[in-house]
């Protein structure tokens, strides 16, 4: 049995004899959907940094203009990250959807916005950085599907930003920019999974982008202070990496192990190891 392949059984035993598992998830999981990453070799701010520099500035732009804004949105070309509507999941997330019917995982928190969890079938799905399929009002935070407006309309007459029907602030796509505020909502849900999960498994993400990178470590040290006044030391949470590449929780000792490889291989084989063993 080689070096992964033993990873790959460990995990599976991990992830079985866990109460509360959690996945967290990135860009990488969506590269077999042929979505590029960001900050991966090949990534869209490793060839075009100028790109990510006109990024940092699109929230403010929304602040300053929110009629701009949209005029932008609606006429300019094609997202750097291609079509996502016509993109499809990818085995790596059909498996995740497979541990959360059999009851396995409870939770997936992801960064992307691409949907692609829920098209896979994944029920319990927080979006941490929002999604393409929604618009989200800064003010109240409610949601509201696309369809729900008619944005060419609003552009072609003129009415733009679009406003939101609860509170009548200007409203934006779900997606969440740089320098923007995580929504209240999907923060609170995510810290409490966090907190609650005696498993975290990670999935292609680079783990640099705050505070999303700091839900491995919440779930890592979220009973140091219990641990001062208890004599019994509760069980230490089980935190498994699946990436490409190492990351600064690899380095930095928060994972336990790493499984390095391509997700659209490495989670079906810990899906097909986690049946063996409840078959047993």
């Amino acid at each position: 049995m080689s070096g992964v392949e033993e990873l790959i059984e460990r995990a599976a035993r991990d992830l079985a004899s866990s109460s509360y598992a959690i996945a967290l998830t990135g860009a990488g999981i969506s590269t077999d959907s042929g979505i590029p990453d960001f900050r991966g070799p090949n990534g869209i701010w490793t060839k075009n940094p100028e790109a990510e520099k006109r990024a940092y500035e699109t929230y403010f732009r929304f602040l300053r203009d929110p009629a701009q804004y949209w005029h932008d949105r609606l006429t300019m070309g094609t997202s750097l990250l291609g079509n996502l509507q016509e993109a499809k999941p990818n085995p790596a997330h059909y498996a995740l959807a497979e541990l959360e019917k059999m009851g396995i995982i409870k939770s997936v928190l992801t960064q992307n916005i691409d949907g692609l969890h829920e098209k896979a079938g994944s029920q319990r799905v927080f979006e941490y950085h929002g999604s393409i399929y929604k618009l989200r009002c800064p003010s109240c935070g409610c949601r509201f599907r696309y369809e729900e407006y008619d944005l060419k309309g609003l552009l072609a007459e003129g009415k733009l930003p679009p406003r939101c029907r609860e509170c009548s602030s200007p409203i934006k796509d779900d997606v969440v920019h740089f320098n923007e505020p995580i929504p209240a909502d999907v923060a609170h849900a995510s810290l409490e999974e966090a907190h609650r999960c005696d498993l975290m498994l990670i999935c292609g993400t680079s783990a640099v982008v705050y505070p999303f990178a700091e839900l491995p470590r919440v779930a890592r040290y979220r009973r140091a202070g219990s641990r001062l006044f208890s004599l019994e030391q509760e069980k230490r949470t089980v935190i498994i990496e699946v990436n490409a590449e190492p990351t600064p929780l690899t380095r930095e000792g928060i994972s336990d192990y790493l499984i390095q490889g391509r997700l659209a291989e490495v989670l079906p084989q810990i899906v097909e190891r986690v049946k063996k063993l409840r078959s047993q």
